[in-house]
């Protein structure tokens, strides 16, 4: 697909630019005009026939695990569609066949949904350890892979920092993890949808990530990747008809958990969320998630060159461009941080304050002259 092309479809499916500067993807992305649609049409059919095509949506749901399954280069047996990142972080935390004095490694600068199943482990002998991603000399991988020993169990880590948009190598890492036999757990909520993961060449044990940021989503939904040879050592403490093998079987007293990673949806799926989910990938896959990649890194770029030479604005993170991603935050060194938030808000400018900063976090939708609008008048306010 052609740039041309490409900003006619964004056009169309992102109706929101008429109405707002959306840069806050890292928090809760809008809708597509696809995926809009698709729920429409589902409650359509809804309110006018009920359930009788249940088996189809069934279909939806098989095909969005497939989907999914591709999109991260998996198998299909090896995804889980959850409520959310927190549920998949805690399905590994509670579940995961600890023993006292195991330590699991993860970083300083963790959303709290990966920091807490973890610190929920400290009556079992389990600790959490934080390691400072940010030390002199050092890379922020090479910070975690020297506190790796032989108490360490696991890795759990966010592909993206949510605050600092600090970006990690996930292939170092996970030929870290494996090489010394720990598992290798990652929060990709800041990542899938606005650059692609395999998490094979990552030799990834477990990923979770919500479709409602950069997958461009609703809430309610997130995709659960759990490699094939741990599905049957995370002890399970969610049950239903919907995670036994013979789940279409309401009679057989004799089950047993699904031999695949559905074993972790305990209930009726979210068929609701599956259509606008599954019409959200369809965009991403139509446009390339390389070509999204692209683009995302241009406006960091662009956020990054403009405060560089801005009056008012000091970015608060400057890495280096390997370790970037689509989020920017700053700070105004001439104003209250939170009027700065109020007054872009009543500008009709979408962020979120973050890391003792105001958060930028543009898709691919976005245009230069959105973003350069938005700092100016961030740049402006006194």
């Amino acid at each position: 697909m052609i740039e041309e092309e490409i900003d006619k479809l964004l056009a169309e499916e992102f109706p929101v630019r008429k109405n707002l500067i959306y840069l806050n993807h890292a928090a809760v992305a809008p809708l597509p005009l696809r995926s809009g649609e698709a729920v429409k049409a589902f409650v359509d059919e809804y309110v006018h026939f009920g359930t009788k095509n249940y088996q189809h949506w069934s279909q939806h749901a098989d095909q969005l695990h497939a989907d999914l399954a591709q999109f991260i280069n998996a198998s299909a047996d090896e995804i889980a569609l959850l409520k959310n990142t927190s549920e998949g972080i805690s399905i590994v935390a509670m579940g995961f066949p600890w023993q006292p004095g195991d330590t699991v490694l993860s970083s300083d600068e963790e959303f709290p949904s990966n920091r807490i199943p973890w610190q929920a482990l400290a009556d079992r002998g389990v600790q959490f350890k934080e390691v400072t991603l940010r030390q002199a000399g050092k890379s922020p991988e090479q910070a975690l892979i020297d506190e790796m020993d032989d108490s360490t169990r696991l890795l759990a880590i966010s592909a993206v920092q949510y605050a600092s948009g600090l970006r990690l190598d996930l292939e170092i890492l996970g030929k870290a993890c494996r090489e010394r036999d720990i598992g290798f757990c990652v929060d990709a909520i800041q990542m899938l949808g606005v650059a692609p993961v395999d998490v094979e060449k990552a030799n990834i044990d477990f990923m979770m990530a919500d479709s409602h940021k950069w997958l461009l989503g609703p809430e309610g939904i997130a995709l659960f990747y759990c490699r094939k040879k741990w599905q049957r050592m995370i002890k399970l403490f969610q049950y239903g008809w919907h995670m036994v093998e013979n789940y279409g079987d309401f009679d057989d007293k004799d089950w047993q958990p699904a031999a695949s990673a559905r074993r972790f949806e305990s209930g009726t799926p979210n068929i609701l969320g599956i259509q606008a989910f599954a019409a959200s990938l369809s965009l991403i896959n139509d446009i390339g998630i390389e070509t999204i990649e692209d683009r995302v890194l241009h406006h960091t770029n662009l956020m990054h060159e403009y405060i560089a030479k801005s009056n008012n604005l000091e970015a608060i993170y400057s890495d280096s461009a390997s370790k970037m991603s689509g989020i920017v935050t700053f700070r105004h060194n001439n104003c209250d941080l939170s009027a700065l938030f109020l007054h872009l808000r009543k500008q009709n400018i979408m962020c979120a304050e973050r890391g003792g900063g105001i958060r930028f976090s543009p898709h691919i939708y976005n245009t230069d002259e959105e973003i350069i609008s938005a700092l100016e008048t961030a740049n402006q306010f006194m």
